[in-house]
């Protein structure tokens, strides 16, 4: 945990934030070991960073008094549009482009997706929230990203992808026939990833149809889990 961060509805008046949610004090109390008056960095979920000091603590629960000085680290001028992974993977990968500070995630439908994941408990609103807030307090950042899902690859690509994606690059990752991935940049980049094994000729057919130009990561074969980081790091100014 690099950063405290709260809901904007936990911090009073007075501007104090009380923590007893276990997770949250167990981090406080066990590993980070807070005694009054140390100071925490502070951020609100997508809002402002500051200090917080410690006024009360014990075993279980930890107020501190909040001070909001600064703006939050800016989201990522990127969206991902990502085959729905196997679950375990979409834990990580959900922690992952929190970290790094992704704007938005769409996940999409694949003839290489089996059915069952979309029936994944990892995509219930409170297992999403968790995972995201537990990216971010390891990047130290205070953007939640937005999270949709298009359970249709066919009608979402043909009838509203375009809209989705409008004033971006238009990026797949894809190795055939590829293009070099485009150096790191602030531009504003959608970006596809497919399953594990890839998407298919006719989905890439339909993404180039769309305006996507398939890019190259590398000569290496790569999970999606590290497809994903490595994809942000080359194309983005982190």
């Amino acid at each position: 945990m690099n950063i405290l961060l709260f809901r904007d509805q936990e911090i009073d008046a007075d501007q104090l934030v009380s923590i007893n949610d276990p997770r949250r004090q167990n981090h406080l109390h066990k590993v980070l070991k807070v005694q009054v008056g140390d100071q925490l960095r502070v951020g609100q979920i997508n809002g402002p960073v500051g200090i917080g000091e410690v006024i009360q603590h014990d075993q279980k629960s930890t107020l501190v008094r909040i001070i909001l000085s600064q703006t939050g680290p800016k989201a990522l001028p990127l969206s991902i549009l990502l085959a729905i992974p196997r679950p375990k993977m979409l834990r990580r990968i959900l922690q992952t482009c929190a970290t790094l500070g992704v704007a938005e995630i769409k996940l999409i439908n694949s003839a290489k997706v089996e059915k069952s994941f979309w029936q994944t408990p990892v995509l219930q609103d409170h297992e999403v929230y968790e995972q995201f807030l537990l990216g971010m307090e390891q990047g130290g950042i205070t953007h939640m990203p937005k999270l949709t899902q298009a359970k249709l690859f066919k009608p979402f690509v043909e009838d509203q992808l375009e809209a989705w994606a409008a004033n971006t690059q238009k990026l797949v990752a894809h190795p055939r026939d590829a293009q070099p991935c485009p150096p790191s940049s602030l531009t504003p980049t959608t970006l596809a990833i497919g399953p594990e094994g890839g998407f298919t000729d006719y989905e890439v057919a339909k993404l180039h149809a769309q305006g996507f130009t398939s890019i190259s990561l590398g000569s290496r074969i790569l999970r999606v889990e590290t497809a994903i980081p490595v994809a942000i790091t080359k194309l983005m100014q982190l």
